[in-house]
């Protein structure tokens, strides 16, 4: 019980407050978080007094993980410092990565183009303009080859952002390693492979959502079985943070999705403790920092106990939201763009103290272009500054107990039940996307966040106070022209001397077993080692299972 009576507060709010207030007014009338959560003066033991310590707060590493999923946190190991990173050719993300990882960073994490993600060589004509602009272009295994050249694939582990074509790129990267010596067992990473979040926010979808589920439900069965230590997927929120939407929201439409993954994946009979240790989340990091560190508490809780109580899960790994996080471009400014690295670290801080597993920092000239070599090296100088210099790193979930961080947690953990509750009731994540309702609350999120900014209820420092006149910047890094021409040749090298019957063999292969039943990732596998590209391999599943359009 709190040592603390509600008349006791009163007296305090009656007294000593009123007589400061009356003197000099608060800024404003009221506060709130992003996602309109009311911020009181102060919280105190009576905002918290209901809580019982072991069932809902706990001890780290153990149920219902809100303090974190591991007892000794970063006290054992940091988080893996992951930089987001891929553009132009193969052969120049090689080297960036050869860099990042000589600076100190501890994990890949692949960016690809637009053309790759949509499941378009370099050579189609929807491709022009786009081959190596926003992450490296992949057209065959020849092209991973270089991506992972002189890079030990048993020793780094690797997340690839890629979701309609998440199959290929898989296979690729499994073949590479073979070439390398690594057995599949052996790989550690993560595939994003979440294509829900393509029909709600990000817009990179191929196929139509059961056709896609089916393949989402393909690569869980084939890592299940093959690369055991791989994350079969990164449900993620971050696009539709991104997008607009709030912390709660995140939260919310985020699990949502992994529900829909859950139940897909038990419908074709695989079970739910056999396949949940390996999905991760992936969230963004957006300004607010007391309501971010709150909201990974939340998350983490809320999947735990939509483990145990919805799915039946059984074993504790099962019930542990592991997540990777990635600071929030929507809030980079290319006005005073050096105030990025603040707002970066800030964010990058938010998450650390939330106890997430892995973590992007954003570079300062993002909202330029891809970041330089340079504006690369501060972000990732960011989070080792945070994890050697700042001691959040040494003790578990610091700000647990805080009553403001244990309110706002609670008030995050409700509202995104609320939420899921309602997308239940419209029969779950698929329907709601299939209606509309999560991209219209996104939207309407977003617009009101704009409106905030516009009405200087939200300040951007640079943005609408304390502008100053300034010159854009201009040592930005620039995708030449020159690079779509050169993938163009390599493709055409390897079209010309892979043996072409084989090709043609091993996609007639995947045709019929997308026509039926069986998993079509060992087949994928097949075509990827005979060098179809991955324009072949996409046409292929396109002809069996047809296009999404937008409704």
């Amino acid at each position: 019980m709190p040592n603390l009576t509600p008349e006791e507060l009163e007296r305090w709010q009656k007294t000593t407050l009123q007589k400061a207030v009356s003197k000099s007014p608060e800024r404003r009338p009221s506060f709130a978080t992003t996602s309109h959560i009311e911020l009181k003066n102060i919280f105190t033991p009576l905002d918290t007094g209901d809580a019982d310590y072991l069932p809902d707060i706990g001890f780290p590493g153990e149920f219902p993980f809100t303090r974190g999923v591991q007892p000794t946190m970063y006290r054992g190991r940091f988080w893996t410092m992951r930089q987001y990173a891929g553009f132009a050719t193969a052969e120049e993300t090689n080297q960036r990565y050869k860099y990042l990882l000589a600076q100190g960073q501890t994990g890949l994490s692949v960016a690809f183009d637009l053309p790759t993600q949509i499941g378009y060589d370099s050579d189609h004509p929807l491709a022009d303009g786009e081959v190596g602009k926003v992450g490296v272009a992949i057209d065959t295994l020849k092209d991973m080859e270089i991506l992972f050249d002189g890079i030990p694939m048993d020793k780094v582990s690797t997340s690839m952002t890629i979701n309609s074509t998440a199959a290929i790129l898989l296979a690729m990267y499994i073949a590479v390693a073979e070439k390398q010596g690594v057995k599949s067992e052996l790989l550690q990473g993560t595939i994003q492979n979440d294509v829900l979040k393509e029909y709600s926010a990000r817009g990179t979808y191929i196929f139509p959502p059961q056709e896609s589920m089916r393949v989402v439900t393909d690569i869980f069965a084939f890592c299940k079985s093959n690369i055991p230590k791989w994350n079969s997927i990164s449900v993620s929120g971050y696009h539709m943070r991104e997008a607009g939407c709030t912390a709660v929201q995140e939260v919310a439409f985020t699990l949502a999705d992994g529900i829909a993954y859950l139940e897909a994946a038990m419908k074709v009979g695989l079970d739910v403790d056999s396949i949940a240790s390996r999905i991760a989340f992936f969230f963004c990091c957006h300004n607010n920092f007391l309501e971010e560190v709150a909201k990974f508490r939340a998350a983490r809780r809320l999947w735990a106990k939509i483990m145990k109580e919805r799915f039946h899960a059984q074993k504790d790994s099962s019930c542990m939201l592991r997540f990777h996080t990635q600071t929030a471009g929507c809030t980079l400014t290319a006005q005073q763009f050096e105030n990025n690295v603040v707002r970066v670290a800030l964010q990058a801080m938010a998450a650390v103290l939330g106890g997430t597993q892995s973590l992007h920092t954003n570079s300062r000239d993002e909202a330029y272009a891809l970041p330089t070599e340079g504006s690369v090296k501060i972000a990732l100088r960011t989070q080792q500054i945070i994890a050697h210099e700042s001691g959040v790193a040494d003790m578990t979930d610091p700000l647990g107990g805080s009553y403001a961080v244990e309110a706002l947690t609670n008030e995050i953990e409700r509202k995104s039940l609320e939420y899921i509750r309602k997308i239940d009731e419209m029969g779950g994540a698929i329907k709601a996307i299939a209606a509309g309702y999560i991209q219209k609350e996104i939207a309407d999120a977003a617009y009101q966040y704009q409106k905030d900014i516009e009405a200087k209820n939200q300040i951007i420092v640079g943005i609408n106070q304390y502008q100053t006149e300034e010159v854009p910047l201009r040592d930005v890094l620039r995708i030449k022209p020159e690079v779509e021409e050169y993938q163009k040749q390599k493709l055409a090298r390897v079209k010309a001397e892979r043996d072409n019957a084989k090709v043609a063999e091993t996609l007639a292969a995947l045709k019929k077993a997308a026509q039926g039943e069986d998993n079509v990732i060992p087949l994928i596998l097949n075509a990827v080692k005979a060098y179809a590209t991955l324009g072949e391999i996409s046409d292929t599943l396109r002809e069996v299972f047809g296009e999404y359009t937008q409704q």
